[in-house]
């Protein structure tokens, strides 16, 4: 009877630990970013800057629901777009009022858009949302959340990657945290989920 027990616990034991192992495959260290443009979000800052006429040039911020108002174009959609292509978009709504505008958009506090925020989820130091900055990597988001907890299970921490259709990959925290491992740091993209799971011990 007590080989029984002993077997059965050696059985759940070894469930538990297979249960705790990852079938991920390890994050890519480098991403291709090669063609990232940011995009303008809510709670971004946008100076909005008319040459020759001062009085339409004013600065404003997007709004949560993704909108400006300014001097003669009220409720503009602005959120995704580029400040390229948003200051098109405003010369051609003001082209009703003054004959040929010349607009430039200059983007301030970058907040961006939602889907391109990286989020940061369970055993982090201060859990939350960051936005994404070019070259951007798991050791500048771990910075900027203040690390990991006493109890994180660094090692067995995944990477959602939305923009591959929400695909999973291991990352090593704890070795890079910890214990100075440089070889786990890898390139974030833009909204990446990374997920740190407590430890089972």
């Amino acid at each position: 009877m007590k080989r029984f027990f002993a077997k059965c616990l050696l059985v759940c034991a070894a469930a538990g630990l297979a249960g705790c192992a990852t079938t991920y495959p390890p994050a890519p260290a480098t991403v291709d970013n090669a063609d990232y443009n940011y995009l303008i979000g809510p709670g971004d800052n946008l100076n909005i800057v008319v040459w020759r006429n001062p009085e339409l040039s004013t600065s404003v911020p997007v709004r949560p629901d993704g909108k400006i108002t300014t001097s003669l174009v009220e409720d503009l959609p602005v959120t995704g777009r580029d400040s390229t292509t948003l200051a098109r978009e405003i010369e051609q709504a003001l082209g009703k009022y003054i004959r040929d505008p010349v607009v430039t958009v200059l983007v301030t506090g970058f907040v961006g858009p939602y889907s391109q925020q990286i989020r940061v989820l369970g055993e982090a130091a201060k859990p939350q949302t960051l936005s994404y900055k070019q070259k951007m990597t798991v050791l500048d988001v771990m910075i900027a959340v203040g690390g990991i907890t006493d109890f994180a299970d660094g090692n067995r921490a995944t990477l959602l990657r939305t923009s591959e259709g929400n695909k999973q990959y291991t990352v090593r925290l704890k070795d890079l945290v910890k214990r100075g491992d440089v070889s786990a740091n890898v390139e974030v993209k833009p909204g990446d989920v990374l997920i740190i799971p407590q430890s089972w011990f």
